[in-house]
Formats: structure tokens, C-alpha cells, sequence
């Protein structure tokens, strides 16, 4: 779900979005044009995103643990202390969501349906950023199941939505006027978005890209 080509001209007026084009392929998570206002906190609420982070860090050190030679009785204190923090990582991921591995893998199913993700949704808590983005950008996730993602704090979540093709005009609009962030952006390019507001948000565009001094 990557900007459409159209998008892609239009944002290649405006300077300082130019280098967004280059970055604009379907494994874009974060576009370059939004700002995540929830990175500006002092200090970072331990979501499943952060925590699946550094269990993915301490599983790829374990790795390169195991392929190097060391003396047996390090090697054996430096697996036995990895292992420990990696079952303390899984024991914190269930703690947000509980069977959180098997969650995500049934999330990742080529079997997903979307009452599935949409209960799934409904059962995680806030906090399970990593598994409600998985979903937010999952091809099968309804318009139900979008709405309520609509309102998810975390910014890539919201962004997932606003260019996914299962929205609908409703959460469009919802999301458009989203203050923490430009959504609008993406709205704009949906083809689900209702005529008469893509005519405004791509006006506006155009008036951003118009108003930009020229090199």
C-alpha cells in the first residue's frame, strides 16, 4: 500500500518532500512527511514494539554468540545470561497481550480472516503497538476494524489506515482532520476518500506545493 504514482508527482513539486518519492515502496511503514509527536516524550511507554525490539537485538547477539570461538565457560555464561533476557523479553510481551507469539502468528497466517483481526484487535490492549500495526496493515482488515484503528495513538498505525484500501469514507474524513499529524497527505490519495473532500485535501496540496519558494 505504497503512494500511488499520482501522489507521487504531485509531492515532487514541493522541495522539501522530493526525497520521499525515492523511499515510497510497499515495505514504507513510516512516510517521511509525518511527524510522530509521541517520539517528543521525555521518556517511552515499554510497548510490544520496543519490547519485540530487543528480543530481536539479543536473539541476532545469541546468534553471533554461538558462531564465534570462545572459551567454553564464557561462551556458557554469555548464552545462559542472553537466554535470560530473551525469556524475560517473552515474558514481558505476554504480559502486555498474553499468548503473544501465537497472536502475531496468527495475524502473519496466510489463513487470517478479517472477524479474526478484527477480534483480535478488540482483545489487545493499547499498548500492543506491534501487533495492532501488523494489523492496521494487513490487506483482509475491514472497515470496522480500521475505524477503531483510526484512533490508535501510535502514528504509524493511523498512517497504515489513512492509505489502506478497506477504509472507509467515514474514517477518512476522521482522519484528515487529525491534528498530531498530516494525514491528510494520504487521505488525499485514497480512492475511498469521497470526491468533494479529495478535491479540497489535493487543492491544498497543490497550494502547498505552489507556495514553495523555487531553487
Amino acid at each position: 500500500m505504497g503512494l500511488t504514482r499520482e501522489m507521487g508527482a504531485v509531492l515532487g513539486t514541493i522541495p522539501e518532500l522530493v526525497g520521499m518519492r525515492a523511499g515510497a515502496t510497499n515495505t514504507m511503514r513510516r512516510s517521511d512527511l509525518v511527524q510522530h509527536k509521541e517520539n517528543e516524550k521525555k521518556a517511552s511507554t515499554r510497548t510490544s514494539q520496543i519490547v519485540f525490539g530487543e528480543r530481536q537485538h539479543l536473539l541476532r547477539v545469541l546468534d553471533s554468540l554461538e558462531g564465534t570461538e570462545l572459551p567454553i565457560a564464557r561462551m556458557q555464561q554469555e548464552r545462559r545470561t542472553l537466554e535470560e533476557l530473551i525469556h524475560a523479553r517473552t515474558r514481558e510481551l505476554n504480559q502486555i497481550n498474553t499468548a503473544w507469539d501465537e497472536k502475531i502468528g496468527l495475524v502473519l497466517s496466510a489463513d487470517a480472516k478479517p472477524e479474526m483481526l478484527e477480534k483480535l484487535v478488540k482483545q489487545a490492549p493499547e499498548e500492543d503497538f506491534y501487533l495492532l500495526r501488523l494489523i492496521s496493515e494487513h490487506p483482509r482488515s475491514n472497515a470496522k476494524t480500521l475505524n477503531k484503528l483510526a484512533k490508535h495513538p501510535y502514528g504509524a498505525i493511523r498512517e497504515n489506515v489513512a492509505r489502506h484500501p478497506n477504509a472507509d469514507a467515514t474514517t477518512l474524513a476522521w482522519l484528515s482532520r487529525d491534528r498530531s499529524q498530516p494525514l491528510w497527505y494520504l487521505v488525499a490519495f485514497n480512492p475511498n476518500t469521497p470526491t468533494p473532500l479529495q478535491r479540497r485535501l489535493r487543492d491544498r496540496l497543490k497550494r502547498l506545493g505552489e507556495s514553495q519558494p523555487s531553487k
